[in-house]
């Protein structure tokens, strides 16, 4: 199965760190559908924010409960830069570049994480006896951890900053992107093909200056698999929320798996920290 932004590795890296989280015990401590909403708020003219300034912004584990929120900077599993992307219709780039954790526009700097839900949170995930000192039920708890891990989401977290008006012209691609590219769009990661057959815009959460949600179907092994993103702006930086399902990738059949969204707890967090 190939996709966009998170590679056959990068799940299986996802999947094998809360496999491990679990079995240790251990846990880190580190409007209206498809239209913008608040557009019509003033926005103030600022200067674009560094690298540096974004990495203080960007949501960490200790912002979430009962997430993880990781670097993806030593991940191969991850597209790193716009040039790993081949997208055959210019137009609908900003989408792929939102499912890959780019910056959707020309922006001056940019920074992304990933943030997973943190089996260590739940009482059963983090057991104080060795796996065959465990009672039966103890150890079905543990293993119903592990299975509830790992039909979890996934979610990449970016923001990018921007000069000018460059944040308002990157909603504004986004949303021409959404509309224009309904009927789906070819794209290639790293020079692996990928078929995205349908675009379609959702509730966005309403957050920060302008927010535009959308659902993109894929094309995967065993069927199609949609997943989510929204754009929202604050003032010249725009953050990206991109979460794709676990179970729907991995090809398992699991309740519920196809029936998620991106977790509004995880914008909340983020849109606090840029408040």
């Amino acid at each position: 199965m190939k996709r966009l932004a998170l590679s056959r590795a990068g799940i299986t890296a996802v999947a094998s760190a809360l496999t491990l989280t679990l079995a240790t015990g251990c846990s880190d401590s580190s409007g209206d559908s498809g239209k913008s909403t608040g557009a019509d708020k003033e926005t103030t003219a600022a200067k674009a924010l560094s690298s540096a300034e974004l990495g203080q912004r960007i949501i960490v584990t200790s912002d979430v409960d009962g997430y993880k929120v990781e670097s993806t900077d030593k991940s191969d599993g991850f597209t790193t830069t716009k040039d790993d992307l081949e997208v055959k219709d210019e137009k609908c780039a900003p989408i792929a570049y939102v499912m890959a954790g780019l910056a959707p526009g020309d922006s001056a700097a940019d920074v992304k994480r990933v943030v997973t839900q943190d089996p260590s949170a739940s009482p059963s995930a983090s057991p104080s006896k060795k796996l065959e000192d465990m009672t039966d039920e103890e150890l079905d708890d543990a293993m119903k951890s592990i299975t509830d891990a790992l039909t979890g989401t996934v979610t990449i977290v970016s923001l990018s900053s921007y000069e000018g008006d460059g944040a308002e012209k990157t909603l504004s691609s986004v949303s021409d992107a959404v509309k224009g590219c309904a009927g789906g769009f070819e794209a290639a990661d790293k020079g692996d093909a990928q078929k995205i057959t349908k675009v379609e815009s959702e509730k966005a959460s309403g957050d920060g200056d302008e927010a535009l949600a959308f659902a993109v179907t894929v094309g995967a092994d065993g069927g199609d698999v949609t997943v989510h993103g929204e754009v929202v702006r604050h003032g010249s930086t725009v953050a990206t929320y991109y979460t794709l399902s676990l179970a729907a990738f991995s090809g398992e059949t699991a309740d519920g798996a196809a029936d998620y969204d991106i977790p509004s707890e995880i914008i909340k967090a983020q849109t606090a920290k840029l408040a």
